[in-house]
């Protein structure tokens, strides 16, 4: 019985984390189209900076008072130099990611976002040289394919948000690459949290100029809409809070789990994704483009499941 009454918690602990990892990846990506595109707030860049600035912070809170993982330390000053190359990589492409909702419906932002692999395959190449089976790489022609087919198709595209979220998703990939090499010493190796809580800071620095310098007008406007609208505040909160849970969620469902139940629950996350938002801010979909999408979703299933096999 207590083996049972056992199970069954863990079972209920894990799927409390699918549930959380859901619903604030989603929620983070549904705040930001609408704070963006719907409500009038259209700073990317001092978004991001609160994003990063409620990671620092409660980073901190997690590892420092909460015991969530132990504290790692930097070691040395080219181990913060790398960890700092990281977070300019980092913030480009939460940027990027950020100004595309500004243009394209969430749908459209999700397929091309799927892509990653593709990215990460030709980075990694180029990086260093790691060659995967040709059926590996075989499986990422309907990737770019379906994204080609689904822009054809989408009503809304916009070429500069297309560009934008397209360099976001590079960037994302190459930041995993860069990742992979740059913290490979056994002695330098960060678990997702402490590398977390480390790049956030750095974000924040990097971010705060580039605010003032091309969002000068962002305080103005961000009281101005705060007078006028009484949730502002609350929404920007929610949605910085909701930024930290969403990587505390991806840390702990891939350490109960595993890192391939992470990437099947990635993909349906996407397709999840596309549905809410279709419905919340009902953006017009064609044929072609969910066509497009699902030819793209089904790519990188296949290109995770022959990876897999090929190890």
């Amino acid at each position: 019985m207590l083996s049972i009454s056992s199970s069954k918690k863990e079972a209920l602990f894990i799927t409390s984390l699918i549930i959380l990892w859901y619903s604030s990846n989603i929620g983070v990506l549904l705040l930001n189209k609408f704070l963006l595109s719907i409500y009038g707030f259209r700073f990317p860049i001092f978004l991001t900076m609160c994003h990063m600035s409620a990671c620092a912070a409660l980073s901190y809170l997690s590892i420092a008072f909460l015991k969530v993982v132990p504290l790692q330390r930097i070691k040395s000053g080219s181990q913060l130099l790398r960890i700092s190359t990281l977070s300019v990589v980092f913030c480009g492409s939460v940027v990027g990611g950020n100004i595309s909702l500004r243009y394209l419906p969430v749908s459209f932002n999700q397929a091309v976002g799927a892509t990653t692999p593709f990215f990460t395959a030709v980075f990694a190449y180029l990086m260093t040289f790691k060659r995967e089976a040709w059926l590996t790489y075989g499986a990422l022609v309907p990737v770019v394919a379906g994204v080609v087919i689904a822009s054809g198709g989408e009503p809304n595209f916009h070429l500069f948000g297309f560009i934008m979220c397209i360099s976001a998703t590079a960037a994302r990939a190459f930041k995993s690459v860069l990742q992979g090499i740059l913290l490979s010493s056994e002695g330098e190796k960060l678990n997702s949290m402490n590398l977390l809580l480390y790049m956030s800071p750095i974000a924040v620095l990097v971010l705060l100029p580039a605010t003032l310098v091309m969002e000068p007008d962002v305080l103005e406007v961000t009281l101005s809409l705060g007078l006028e609208h009484k949730l502002m505040w609350v929404l920007l909160s929610v949605n910085s809070v909701a930024a930290y849970l969403a990587n505390l969620s991806n840390f702990l469902v891939t350490k109960h789990t595993s890192a391939l139940t992470l990437q099947v629950l990635g993909n349906a996350k996407g397709a999840v994704a596309v549905v809410i938002s279709v419905l919340l801010f009902q953006n017009p979909v064609t044929f072609i483009g969910i066509g497009g999408y699902t030819m793209t979703v089904m790519g990188v299933i296949a290109y995770g499941e022959i990876k897999r096999r090929f190890k």
